[in-house]
């Protein structure tokens, strides 16, 4: 709901595309500058203590907004700073978490639990959207905010009620210099690891950046207004849970399977750019929504379990980097796109993009198989 409504309230003050490229990207733009030392942080310290911290860090910039918005006094200024401040704190949150769930579970049910994890999250937005769409279009942003803000009180609550003996924590990693760049040395001799980076950060950059495109396609492409938005998003969700949980049969991920998740994903973009109206783009986006998570959910089970237990944190940052730190790149680049030669085109050039990284990566992955 604050993603929407966020992105809802800075078309409104701007009618930009661009801006909404830049609030999107300073949404993860943290990440991307930071999010390496923020895995070295969850790999140092005991993950439970430190997504209490930032789960409590992460209701503020709601608050915040909240106040401003309630009182008329926001400004687009004010507005992008608490944006990229709560960025800062997922640049954190973020490895934190994903590192946390080996942990909760261990490395037999990973697959099922990755899967499970994104039907939640993608439940979260679909109803998120849809409710946010309802809200603003009756009371305004407002509620929004508050809503979310109140929110972060469950995942604290679950936190503090975790039985911590049947934990599988990792032990800390030693306190060494150059512990940053190791991981980057430990990745790049790692095909298993490199790869799949490289193959989401093309898609991260290019192809993932549906919260800067959605709206532009509702405003410019449909003539329409927070409804029409909602629907788009709440359409790709619903696409969403149904792969996460199909993708939950997995027991182990293959590299044909990244490819292949990949291509399918950006032809099923393709396909959502060329939808005439509304109702065709609505159900062209359900099956992108279930592609999209079949493929990052498969690339962040295939490194999870590639990856020594004591780079996890760092490793599965560089993941957050490359999925979301591409935002701050891909944003902007294709809200410019979309103003230039229209929502549509930049769909359509993201889809393409997927596709061709596929082929690379299928190529790769071959190569790095074969014997020297």
């Amino acid at each position: 709901m604050q993603t929407v409504a966020e992105m809802w309230l800075v078309l409104q003050l701007t009618r930009s595309g661009f801006a909404v490229g830049v609030a999107a990207a300073l949404q993860f733009a943290p990440m991307l500058l930071i999010g390496a030392w923020g895995g070295l942080i969850a790999d140092r310290f005991d993950k439970r203590r430190l997504l209490l911290l930032t789960q409590t860090l992460m209701a503020l910039p709601a608050l915040a907004l909240l106040a401003l918005t309630a009182t008329g006094t926001i400004e687009l200024w004010m507005l992008l700073a608490l944006i990229c401040a709560r960025g800062a704190v997922n640049a954190v949150d973020n490895p934190a978490r994903q590192a946390f769930l080996v942990e909760l579970v261990g490395p037999d049910r990973l697959v099922n639990a990755v899967s499970l994890g994104s039907a939640l999250v993608n439940g979260a937005r679909t109803i998120g959207p849809a409710l946010a769409g309802v809200v603003i279009a009756t009371v305004g942003v407002v509620p929004c905010f508050g809503l979310n803000a109140l929110s972060f009180a469950a995942m604290i609550g679950a936190l503090h009620g975790m039985d911590r003996s049947a934990l599988r924590s990792a032990p800390p990693a030693a306190r060494t210099p150059g512990q940053v760049r190791s991981a980057l040395r430990y990745v790049r001799a790692t095909p298993e690891l490199w790869i799949p980076l490289a193959l989401m950060a093309l898609v991260g950059t290019f192809t993932f950046n549906f919260q800067t495109l959605l709206p532009l396609l509702a405003t410019f492409g449909f003539g329409g207004g927070a409804s029409t938005y909602a629907a788009l998003t709440t359409a790709m969700g619903l696409g969403a849970i149904v792969g996460a949980i199909g993708n939950g049969v997995r027991s182990r991920v293959q590299p044909a399977l990244l490819a292949g998740a990949a291509a399918v994903f950006g032809a099923l973009v393709v396909t959502a750019a060329l939808a005439p109206n509304v109702a065709l783009a609505a159900a062209a986006l359900v099956p992108v929504g279930a592609a999209s998570v079949v493929f990052a959910a498969s690339v962040n089970s295939f490194l999870q379990l590639a990856v020594a237990p004591h780079m996890r944190g760092r490793v599965m940052a560089l993941y957050s980097v490359v999925f979301l730190g591409s935002t701050p790149i891909g944003g902007p680049l294709m809200g410019w796109i979309a103003g230039a030669a229209g929502p549509r085109a930049a769909l359509a050039l993201g889809g393409v993009v997927a596709v061709g990284a596929a082929a690379w990566a299928r190529t790769a992955f071959a190569r790095a198989a074969a014997p020297a």
